[in-house]
């Protein structure tokens, strides 16, 4: 599992809850593990697809390798919390096939999601990531009305300006631009839009448990990826092309990214568990500005003027966005 909101596995909460009064240091730890979480799902599944000497470009096979990594870990942490208070958040294992049937539309969103959001950092430098899958806004007012008519207010819809604005400017100033990543990026938005959709129409049938539906989500994407990976080509060709299959440490660094985008789950529980909704908001808008920074850091990628301010304007306008749409739902 890759990528931010990416991140968004989990949905959100509802706003409307009394303001947390747990420890200053909880809250720091809360938002640290998310930050460390969040940052390295995505650098690493960068590292992996394009950027290490372990060059694995085939983000099908990633994806469905780190769907199995995070269906054994749900699996262990709902055994566990049978009897260990540490993993009691995670029910235990269930797939009933009625339920699973009603819950596949949303698994077909979410690995069409995954796939090309790895396929995105794939082709595309992570400076230019934010940049490309930015749109996930504008595609969210857009089905938020056309599948669900709710209307989204003036000053909303002008954040959402700002982020196309800046998709556009830091698109047309990238340096290492690539029409496939970009496509991949924005059809990643589309479906990173339609998940938080889905989830919203699926969760009650779980009786609004998102662990349950991750369980049931992290399958079905499995059952429906498996086939496509062995139809792909992939198989084929890594057997042919990739002279490191056997070695040890590109396993291990597989697996640690399956295992980080497991933790980005418990990550997103626990910061809304232990912070408010502005905390929330905050944080996922200063990450995204630390990972660029990082990325330019990193992997020293040439940015031109109009590439850093359309960058600029899509964090800025991002950041703008969730501000406006919390003050909404604070005051009704």
């Amino acid at each position: 599992m890759s990528g931010e909101k990416e991140e968004k596995f989990l949905p959100s909460p509802a706003v409307h809850r009394p303001a947390p009064q747990h420890p200053v240091s909880l809250i720091i730890s809360a938002i640290a593990f998310y930050w460390v979480a969040s940052l390295s799902v995505v650098f690493l599944n960068k590292t992996i697809l394009s950027g290490s000497e372990f060059k694995f470009p085939y983000p099908l096979f990633v994806t469905l390798f780190q769907l199995i990594v995070a269906l054994v870990l749900l699996i262990v942490s709902g055994h566990l919390g049978k009897r260990n208070r540490t993993f009691s958040m995670v029910p235990p294992f269930e797939f009933d096939l009625d339920i699973a049937r009603k819950i596949a539309p949303l698994s077909i969103v979410y690995v069409l999601m995954l796939t090309l959001n790895n396929l995105c950092l794939q082709l595309v430098e992570i400076t230019f990531y934010q940049v490309a899958r930015s749109l996930s806004i504008f595609f969210n007012i857009l089905f938020t009305f056309t599948m669900l008519r709710q209307p989204t207010s003036a000053p909303a819809m002008l954040a959402c300006g700002v982020v196309v604005l800046g998709f556009f400017v830091g698109s047309y100033g990238e340096t290492n631009f690539s029409w496939a990543g970009l496509l991949a990026g924005v059809g990643s938005s589309i479906f990173v839009a339609l998940y938080g959709i889905y989830v919203k129409k699926t969760l009650s049938i779980v009786e609004n448990n998102q662990w349950r539906l991750l369980h049931y989500n992290t399958t079905i994407s499995i059952l429906l990826l498996t086939p496509i990976v062995l139809f792909s080509g992939e198989l084929g060709e890594m057997s042919r092309e990739v002279y490191f299959l056997d070695d040890l440490k590109f396993w291990i660094l597989m697996t640690v990214t399956g295992v980080a985008g497991f933790l980005i789950n418990t990550a997103m529980f626990l910061q809304i568990k232990y912070t408010t909704a502005l905390t929330n908001t905050i944080s996922g808008t200063a990450k995204s500005c630390v990972q660029t920074l990082l990325a330019m850091a990193f992997y020293q990628n040439p940015i031109t003027a109009m590439n850093g301010f359309g960058i600029f304007l899509s964090l800025f306008g991002s950041g703008l966005y969730s501000w406006v749409r919390y003050a909404e739902m604070q005051r009704r």
